[in-house]
């Protein structure tokens, strides 16, 4: 089936015997055409409702009504996304209408009118048709919104979620105190440069194994001109020293039975960044022992993990050593973030000197 609009933005009407045939004459010629040939019931819809241009162009004998305005745009592509599994096609579309005229979606609602030619709707139809397919709206949008702050996203990291978020403003909320602060598996960066950017007297380490998500992470870092931040490549702890005031992690925690069950956005995602091991807990297996030893006394640890994962992590907390375990829910209502912290009174802090 072709896409929305495909082939052209404007109406080519040649009348034969009159040079009258205004706005509505050719509108009802092109619904009884259009009825005729194999189009996208989109493309004949937004025909059937059309707004036109208010003076028609004449040019060898036609007139050349253009007939796609931002509103006929957005219920065409909404059909058609919905017809595709898309989940909250309308917004979808909206977002991606709003990318492409490079304002923001509450403009949208008063340039409904506006009318479209083929310089807009060429790379519109490509992003839809990708969104179609699956392709992550933020993926084609090329940023996401963070705590009030735009960041860069794209294939290289995990797609943040707004889980994440929460426990960012969960972990600003709590007066915890000045000191370094470790992201271990910081992905595009967001929950460690958005603690950086509202705690400037925190030096936070951003770590990945990834090296493609730590170059993202430093992208963002400079859109947001951080100067307290550095970044290391490194498995779990294999290339960190010193240790930290505090650490947050959000670690891959699906497990390997639940692939086929993920949607198709989600593995957009890096696998890298999404699977824990046969029950997701793997990694965090083996990060929770290493990370007590380098948590300093007095110390603070917050994690997200899955949502059925809370009793075996808390487990795993206490058998490490840590002390005052306990699980903050998110907004669902699902034990989602594990808290903990390392006995004993805060001592001095050993600040290694780490390139960027």
């Amino acid at each position: 089936m072709p896409l929305p609009y495909q082939g052209t933005a404007r109406l080519q009407l040649k009348f034969a015997g009159t040079s009258r045939a205004g706005p509505t004459a050719a509108i009802g010629m092109a619904v009884r055409v259009l009825s005729k040939l194999r189009v996208s019931k989109s493309l004949a819809d937004a025909v059937a409702t059309c707004k036109v241009a208010p003076r028609p162009l004449r040019c060898g004998g036609r007139f050349h009504y253009f007939m796609s305005t931002v509103l006929e745009i957005i219920d065409g592509g909404t059909r058609y996304l919905e017809k595709r599994g898309i989940e909250d096609a309308r917004r979808n579309m909206q977002m991606m209408v709003a990318r492409q005229l490079a304002c923001s979606r509450m403009e949208l609602y008063l340039q409904f009118d506006r009318l479209l030619d083929d310089a807009d709707l060429a790379p519109l139809r490509e992003v839809l048709r990708k969104r179609g397919e699956g392709v992550p709206l933020q993926h084609l949008l090329g940023v996401v919104w963070f705590h009030n702050r735009e960041f860069k996203i794209d294939s290289r990291a995990l797609i943040p979620r707004p889980e994440t978020e929460e426990l960012a403003e969960w972990l600003l909320q709590s007066n915890l105190p000045a000191g370094r602060v470790l992201d271990m598996g910081c992905g595009s960066g967001v929950l460690g440069l958005t603690l950086a950017a509202e705690r400037p007297d925190w030096q936070v380490v951003l770590a990945d194994v990834s090296p493609a998500a730590l170059d993202l992470a430093r992208e963002n870092a400079a859109r947001l001109e951080l100067g307290n931040v550095d970044f290391l490549e490194s498995d779990l702890f294999s290339a960190i020293e010193g240790t930290f005031a505090g650490i947050v992690a959000n670690l891959p925690y699906v497990p390997e039975s639940e692939r086929a069950e993920l949607s198709r956005e989600v593995m957009h995602d890096p696998e890298l960044a999404l699977f824990g091991g046969h029950d997701g807990l793997e990694v965090i297996r083996k990060f929770l022992p290493a990370a007590h030893e380098r948590i300093s006394p007095g110390g603070w640890l917050a994690m997200e993990i899955g949502y059925d994962q809370a009793f075996q992590v808390t487990e795993i907390l206490r058998a490490c050593g840590f002390s005052d375990v306990g699980v903050k829910h998110d907004l669902s209502g699902v034990p989602r973030f594990p808290i903990a912290r390392r006995a004993g009174e805060p001592s001095a802090i050993h600040h290694p000197t780490h390139p960027r």
